[in-house]
């Protein structure tokens, strides 16, 4: 057992048959941890762990998805899996950074220049190994080494304008920013961009009266134009998704405590806010060299890259303002961090229309107007609530959403693991009581369709693109991070994992659940939440220790235990909670707790930095 003196222990004995849910979410991490191995045998080459794949790989994109085929390692790790999920995951990180370097799409251990779409879906890894154990020297060092070249720090990486407080071109990365695109950069990705919409609706060649024609990337001469145009109008200067740029300075914070990194964070945020105001309440898409909007685009606030109109649209705009605000949140508990993302919705919102009886809303901008309507997207409201757990948040997704869904969730794990919050979000609002068994189903399901492909694949590698083993690593604990930490998860393109709690093992002073321990939180509101935590082994005792926050961000201010005889409240205010399960035996509490009362670290409860 463990003993943690300056932490409120609490006790629980008497055995009882374990709920339904503890015994599968047991089931599946063990089912993860053995899972992990042969995936990973399979693919790699076990002398230094690099993909068994081409030689070659052209272009300025593919890095992002190596990493993404095995993020789901450290965060299983964080969650309670096994130990040789830490090592794997590590070491596998460098065989991807060494391998992509070979590529030339790495360079100095960081992509050499790309997005922050694509920066922020390979760096989560990052984040999550800095959770899983945040002592790794090597790595802690590697998210400072990566924050200098955004912060101006780093000559080698001239990112940073401070006079402008902008990043200086939406292609960047440790060789600075890119303020020429070529040809090979595209070779890859050409054939999937003639699946979008032009970027342009004025390419040369092309009816300037139909927003919604595609062009030809394949085509040598169109493509020769495409080009053309994206170097003069979309590089140099600064977009909105650079705001996942917030997501690493947020890390290298939580690392150090150092206040530069907060206010980067915050400088940033606010500089976008301004443009925003500047622009009539719109946040425009594009920011030239000196800092002016449309300052390439002939004055129009539209057309950047990854902007209004190319080639996503409304919801990755608005998705790189969520990361900033969610990051902001942490860093200041502050809800009004959160204004420019709710101007913004509500901008979209009030654009809407009905069709055949339904509400749409737009999905971009070109120079028609507004176009491609759609249903609402809840994805940056329900994260957004999530973290403010404000009223007038709730009461825009009532109003917006609840009488539109079915509100199950998504089963849809995408060529990575992300895993909707809808789900969650129901659950917790208590209009989906069933998400627990549909959230352990859907990862049962997710598990057998991978392994399934690993079973039926071929060995013809020259023909696998580089989404293949993202689409069959069997490693999915979305699902049950949902259920055990309270939390939506995190935005999948770069944001951390904000959650109400935390679990670590203090006997074996390590991250996540001890072994055969299950863990639900059954409802959330902003003053408390309801907890769960069952211990599924008949013979042996468990300790657990909670944390108020993924971060240690919150603070319990009282526990109650509900299925105790004596179920009077008792005082906490303090960030940590023991929990002693006797074998077999159950606890559900009643935690109160002050939100955003601390600063936020990734440091273990026992130990500092």
């Amino acid at each position: 057992m463990s003993e943690f003196p300056s932490f409120p222990t609490i006790e629980a004995n008497g055995r009882s048959i374990p709920p339904d849910w503890a015994v599968q979410q047991r089931f599946l991490i063990d089912q993860m941890n053995r899972s992990a191995v042969p995936f990973v045998e399979r693919y790699t080459r076990p002398e230094d762990g690099t993909f068994v794949w081409r030689k070659e790989w052209p272009g300025m994109d593919g890095s992002d998805d190596g990493y993404e085929s095995y993020l789901s390692f450290p965060l299983l790790h964080l969650l309670g899996g096994g130990d040789h999920l830490d090592d794997m995951g590590r070491r596998l990180w460098d065989a991807v950074t060494w391998q992509f370097t070979q590529y030339g799409q790495v360079h100095r251990e960081f992509d050499a220049y790309y997005d922050w779409m694509h920066h922020g879906e390979c760096y989560t890894y990052l984040y999550y190994m800095a959770m899983s154990n945040p002592y790794v020297h090597r790595d802690r060092q590697r998210i400072l080494n990566f924050a200098a070249m955004y912060t101006g720090e780093d000559p080698d990486a001239p990112n940073w304008d401070s006079e402008h407080k902008m990043i200086r071109s939406p292609i960047n990365g440790s060789k600075g920013p890119c303020f020429e695109m070529i040809a090979d950069d595209w070779s890859t990705h050409r054939p999937i961009l003639a699946n979008y919409l032009a970027p342009y609706e004025d390419l040369e060649g092309h009816d300037a009266s139909d927003p919604m024609f595609k062009a030809d990337w394949d085509d040598d001469e169109t493509f020769g134009k495409i080009l053309k145009q994206m170097n003069g109008r979309m590089v140099p200067g600064d977009v909105p998704l650079n705001l996942n740029a917030t997501t690493l300075i947020t890390a290298a914070y939580m690392l150090t405590g150092e206040d530069k990194y907060k206010q980067w964070v915050l400088d940033y945020l606010q500089v976008w806010a301004d443009r925003t105001k500047q622009n009539d309440g719109i946040i425009p898409d594009n920011v030239g060299p000196n800092g002016k909007i449309g300052e390439l685009m002939g004055g129009k606030w539209w057309g950047g890259y990854y902007g209004w109109r190319w080639p996503h649209g409304v919801r990755i705009v608005l998705e790189g303002i969520l990361n900033a605000s969610c990051n902001a949140m942490l860093l200041t508990g502050d809800d009004s961090v959160f204004d420019l993302l709710r101007s913004q919705v509500d901008l979209i919102w009030s654009l809407r229309k009905e069709e055949d009886g339904a509400i749409k809303v737009p999905g971009k901008h070109g120079d028609c107007g507004w176009f491609l309507y759609g249903d609402p997207d809840p994805h940056h409201y329900l994260y957004m609530y999530d973290l403010t757990q404000s009223d007038q948040d709730l009461e825009r997704i009532r109003e917006r959403f609840q009488g539109r869904s079915a509100w199950r969730g998504s089963p849809w794990f995408g060529k990575g693991a992300g895993y909707g919050p809808s789900g969650w979000h129901a659950y917790a609002e208590k209009l989906n009581p069933d998400f627990p068994a549909h959230a352990l189903e859907d990862t049962y399901l997710a598990m057998i369709s991978r392994l399934q492909k690993i079973d039926d694949d071929d060995d013809n590698i020259e023909e696998w693109d580089v989404h293949h083993w993202q689409q069959r690593n069997p490693v999915v604990p979305e699902p049950i991070i949902q259920m055990a930490m309270g939390s939506p998860s995190s935005v999948y393109h770069g944001g951390h994992l904000h959650s109400r709690l935390r679990y670590f093992d203090p006997c074996r002073k390590r991250a996540g659940l001890p072994e055969h321990v299950g863990a639900l939180v059954e409802s959330v509101s902003p003053a408390d939440l309801t907890l769960t935590l069952a211990n599924t082994d008949l013979l042996e005792a468990r300790d657990i220790l909670v944390q108020a926050g993924g971060f240690a961000e919150h603070e319990f201010t009282e526990v109650k235990q509900l299925n105790s005889d004596d179920s009077s409240p008792t005082s906490i205010h303090g960030q940590h909670l023991v929990v002693r399960l006797g074998p077999a035996a159950q606890a559900k509490f009643k935690l109160g707790m002050k939100r955003y009362a601390h600063q936020p670290t990734f440091n273990f409860p026992w130990r500092e930095a």
